[in-house]
């Protein structure tokens, strides 16, 4: 039986970072995620959609994250639609 690929764990460019925090932020916030749009999800979570291209990037929205005290509950890596 063949083994299935391992995981990349090196993002590409085209890779799309979702990021899930408690509660719907208003529009206010977007500000404060330059680069990356919000979706509020029915659950009362928002959903921080972008595409760092570095893990550099990927940490400081992190750190911003919680500093501005929001809580974290996912962060999710999925390939883009539309590399």
């Amino acid at each position: 039986m063949p083994r299935p690929p391992a995981p990349n764990p090196r993002p590409s460019r085209s890779d799309r970072y979702e990021i899930r925090v408690d509660g719907h932020l208003s529009d206010r916030w977007a500000d404060s995620f330059p680069g990356l749009r919000l979706r509020r999800d029915a659950d009362g979570t928002t959903v921080l959609i972008g595409e760092p291209i570095d893990q550099a990037a990927l940490h400081g929205v992190l750190r911003r994250i919680r500093d501005l005290g929001l809580p974290l509950l996912s962060v999710q890596r999925a390939p883009n639609a539309h590399p």
